[in-house]
């Protein structure tokens, strides 16, 4: 500085008032500017592309405080207020995000495609499948049983304040208990909209409105002291080391009181509307029954499995798949010395009832199962860098399901970590009835949700970098459900399920996705009925009566969900294929999972066109 006042030539005070008054003009002009690009770039076309995906994304997360929470990234930043508010379920709100979805599929058409970069096309291609098809949406918008024995608020903001709404310091805790004194409010805008369903005669079957009142009457039958929402505070707060021992006691109370008063009496309104619509309902389970039902199943086809496969087309590859993996199931039981004249589901049956894959039915038999589930991912993952050469950082849990939903939850689920690295990646296992887990499944299951598949997929996909932002959050089903179900076929052939009787297992969980494939469509555009949908479900997988209800129930509920599992994994086992064979000796497993993984969750149709560069890149090292 005093050299540039010396060639100056002016006094250093002149110096100073000069810097002062620029400073204050450039600032006033940074500051237009400022405001004026970003005014720009948050109403109108963005000059940069990742601009515009990084505002889709804000705007999208704006009004959804669940997801922020759900997210984790806000807090690290002192912004907390989102931790008591739930997303709003109106009509209104639905109205909103609809309009949302066309205004940014609008500016995104005005982006010329030949002047992006490969990168950015394929998240233009990954923004577009997330938007969706609005119209269609809208169309459809009621078309759904948004309350039922699988998902639902009713069920869903239990397991969200117990699972994600974090409570480290009493601001945490205040913002759960605001959180269930708002729980009610929520109810009824949901409630609002099944209204509106039974006046369009969307009515859920009555099989349906059967379980999922008895959940809800089970729920608020529950002493209060006992109920999820009041445990898990009560243990948050236990295990927060900063939370003064008066405030516990008075946050304790207000939980309890909010429960009792405004959680209770709204599921209560739910019970007595159920019970009313009941008479309404049939026993008819496809949405064929629905207005336009073909078009809406097809709707769904489109979105789970992200491809333009038809309702045919996708029973057929069922048929196909069913048939060549009986094949195999059958020739291994026989190989172990079994009589494969009984069929397929009398062998499975049979083989589950051995002492040898059973638990005790006690709760030390339910804490073995955890702790085998957590020594099965413990092993895989010491053995992953011969396929793997990027791990995510997160951590996996394997938890109980809570018992409050487990007699109709799935076998097993698993929740993503958070992206500020607070909470793990948890795989849940549904423990209520430990007849229902034989042992040779177990690999398979562990394999499945968590690692080679969901855990891993998911946590390296919340710690991508040089991604637009939307990248790491948004999810396919063909893509998740597909990876997951590769995962198990891969740990088969790393050797994790050597033993005939682990393959067994595999070969029982693959002829399931397949089956998927040929009820789903069954049951939605064919027309069959629940229990030929059963029946179908017992004659090829030899699960119980009992497990094959749940399944069907699930597939009735969620039309299209159930069929992109199968879809996904034989897309990624086709082009892995191909990679391989124009590769040969070039082609290195851990970089096409790099590629695989490496770009976060994307439609199936996506993936080809990354292969195919992938192939020519290897083609192009190979020849120098």
């Amino acid at each position: 500085m005093p050299r540039c006042i010396a060639k100056l030539g002016r006094p250093y005070t002149i110096k100073v008032g000069r810097i002062i008054r620029f400073g204050v003009l450039s600032l006033c002009c940074a500051v237009a500017l400022s405001i004026s690009f970003a005014a720009h770039e948050w109403f109108a076309k963005p000059f940069f592309i990742n601009n515009f995906f990084n505002r889709v994304f804000l705007q999208y997360l704006w009004d959804r405080p669940e997801e922020l929470t759900y997210l984790g990234v806000l807090e690290s930043l002192g912004i907390t207020g989102h931790n008591a508010r739930w997303n709003d379920a109106s009509q209104n709100a639905r109205r909103a995000e609809h309009d949302f979805k066309c205004d940014a599929l609008a500016t995104l058409d005005l982006y010329d495609p030949s002047t992006l970069k490969e990168s950015e096309k394929l998240s233009v291609a990954v923004l577009r499948e997330f938007l969706g098809d609005p119209d269609a949406e809208w169309r459809f918008r009621h078309h759904d049983y948004p309350v039922n024995q699988l998902v639902g608020v009713h069920l869903e903001m239990p397991e969200f304040l117990d699972t994600f709404h974090q409570v480290y310091t009493e601001e945490d805790a205040e913002h759960y208990v605001v959180r269930l004194m708002s729980m009610d409010g929520k109810l009824r805008q949901v409630l609002e909209g099944v209204a509106i369903r039974t006046g369009k005669g969307i009515i859920p079957p009555t099989f349906i409105i059967d379980k999922t009142t008895d959940l809800m009457t089970g729920f608020v039958e529950t002493p209060i002291r006992n109920n999820i929402l009041y445990t898990s505070f009560e243990a948050k707060l236990d295990e927060s080391a900063a939370m003064p021992l008066s405030s516990r006691e008075r946050l304790l109370a207000a939980a309890e009181e909010a429960i009792e008063v405004r959680v209770y009496p709204a599921y209560r309104e739910f019970i007595g509307y159920f019970a009313a619509l009941r008479d309404q309902s049939s026993v008819e389970a496809g949405v064929w029954k629905l207005p336009d039902g073909a078009a809406y199943y097809q709707h769904l086809l489109s979105v789970h499995t992200t491809t333009d496969l038809t309702a045919d087309e996708i029973y057929r590859l069922g048929l196909s798949e069913v048939a060549r993996i009986g094949r195999e199931i059958l020739e291994l039981f026989a190989a172990e010395g079994y009589d494969t004249d009984i069929g397929i589901a009398e062998l499975y049956r049979s083989l589950a009832q051995e002492a040898r894959f059973r638990y005790p039915d006690t709760e030390a038999g339910r804490q073995q199962v955890l702790l085998d589930y957590a020594t099965l991912i413990s092993d895989i993952e010491s053995g992953l860098g011969g396929h793997f050469n990027v791990l995510p950082g997160a951590e996996l849990e394997v938890r109980r399901v809570p018992e409050f939903s487990e007699t109709s939850a799935v076998s097993a689920y698993y929740w993503p970590p958070s992206q500020d690295g607070s909470r793990p990646g948890v795989f849940y296992a549904n423990l209520y009835d430990v007849n229902r887990i034989p042992k040779f499944g177990m690999r398979t299951l562990a394999y499945h949700e968590g690692i080679p598949g969901h855990h891993l997929q998911n946590a390296i996909q919340v710690e991508l970098e040089g991604l637009p932002e939307f990248r790491s959050a948004v999810g396919f089903t063909a893509y998740s459900e597909g990876w997951g179900l590769y995962a198990e076929y891969l740990a088969w052939e790393m050797g994790y399920l050597d033993d005939p009787y682990d393959n067994l297992g595999r070969l029982r969980d693959e002829m399931l996705r397949a089956v998927r494939l040929v009820v789903d469509p069954g049951i939605h555009a064919k027309r069959w009925t629940r229990e030929e949908a059963i029946e179908y479900f017992i004659n090829h997988t030899g699960w119980s009566r009992e497990d094959a209800i749940v399944e069907i129930d699930r597939y009735i509920v969620d039309p299209g969900a159930a069929t992109a599992y199968k879809v996904g994994m034989l897309e990624i086992l086709r082009l892995r294929e191909r990679a391989r064979s124009r590769l040969g000796d070039a082609f290195d497993i851990r970089e096409f999972h790099n590629l695989i993984l490496g770009n976060g969750q994307l439609p199936l149709h996506t993936i080809e066109g990354l292969v195919n560069r992938f192939i020519e890149r290897g083609t192009h090292r190979s020849s120098e």
